[in-house]
């Protein structure tokens, strides 16, 4: 299946709303903290896969997965750094700090993108890059008197961006240049979320143990290895066949604005004037790159058109 550049868009909104109800769902867990977090998450996200994979996919999915090409296990490796990253970097700075260090996602996914599959990167793509950063950086900037940042934790901080930056990449070049409508058969990388997941159980076991997490933890935990990962995770790569790595980057962005609107809604954590302009500031950038891409996109088919009937 093919979405369409409109359909491609609407369904990386859909993810980012899913991967923002991580936020809220952990305010109601009990006892579970920290790793212990991460590792049930990521091996729910596992055993829904485990149930979605085959459907999808057929039964021989584990069989070929067995048999799948390097760019698969790469894939992996860089979601099980995705998965675990964000949690370590957690343990180690304040929130602000991983946020305001994950906003340059989009940047250094048009830097690789640029440098190894010689992509163009559209001017209105960089200046929505430039006022994505400036409203994050904005939104987190003021210091909090309880929290203290440190080197370590910027520096794991960062492998959530640059593991992003690279996995979009090696998605996209495994599944064929969004901007050509061939229908030739890409690398099937759904299963690499699989393998990410697994590597994340088992890189935070021995932090998660003793176990603390109750019944009610334990089935709040399974919703986020379900919706909050193994879902959205899965439609990303479906949405990598249409979009560049650079504006999946952009929209994954989306996932903090909502995550602040679902604590505001939802846990009445009502954000300050400066989380609001800044966010304003990301979501005009936003707006405006997916305004003028359907422009661009409109005025070429109305040109093909034009030549077709000459």
């Amino acid at each position: 299946m093919r979405l369409s550049h409109t359909q491609a868009v609407w369904v990386m909104v859909a993810c980012a709303a899913m991967w923002s109800i991580a936020g809220v769902v952990t305010r109601h867990l009990e006892s579970a903290q920290s790793f212990e977090v991460t590792f049930w998450r990521s091996v729910f996200t596992v055993l829904s896969l485990l149930v979605i994979l085959p459907i999808t996919q057929g039964l021989g999915v584990f069989q070929r997965l067995l048999k799948a090409p390097r760019v698969v296990w790469f894939s992996g490796v860089c979601w099980a750094f995705m998965f675990t990253s964000f949690m370590m970097a957690l343990t180690l700075t304040t929130v602000a700090e991983v946020l305001i260090t994950m906003s340059i996602g989009p940047l250094v996914t048009a830097l690789i993108a640029r440098v190894f599959l010689k992509h163009h990167i559209a001017g209105r793509t960089w200046l929505a890059i430039a006022m994505a950063g400036v409203g994050m950086a904005w939104m987190f900037s003021e210091p909090s008197a309880n929290d203290a940042a440190t080197p370590w934790g910027t520096l794991v901080a960062l492998l959530v961006p640059i593991s992003a930056a690279i996995n979009w990449t090696l998605v996209q070049r495994a599944q064929g240049d969004p901007a050509s409508s061939s229908d030739s058969q890409p690398v099937e990388l759904i299963p690499a979320v699989m393998v990410g997941a697994l590597l994340s159980a088992l890189a935070t076991l021995p932090f998660a143990t003793p176990f603390q997490a109750t019944y009610t933890d334990v089935a709040w935990l399974a919703l986020l290895g379900l919706v909050q990962l193994a879902i959205p995770c899965a439609l990303v790569v479906v949405c990598a066949r249409v979009l560049p790595a650079p504006e999946i980057s952009l929209l994954a962005l989306l996932e903090v604005l909502f995550g602040i609107a679902l604590a505001w809604v939802g846990a009445g954590e009502e954000p300050s004037a400066r989380v609001l302009s800044g966010g304003s500031l990301v979501l005009v950038g936003l707006l405006l790159n997916e305004w003028l891409a359907s422009r661009e996109s409109t005025k070429e088919k109305l040109a093909k058109h034009e030549s077709e009937e000459m």
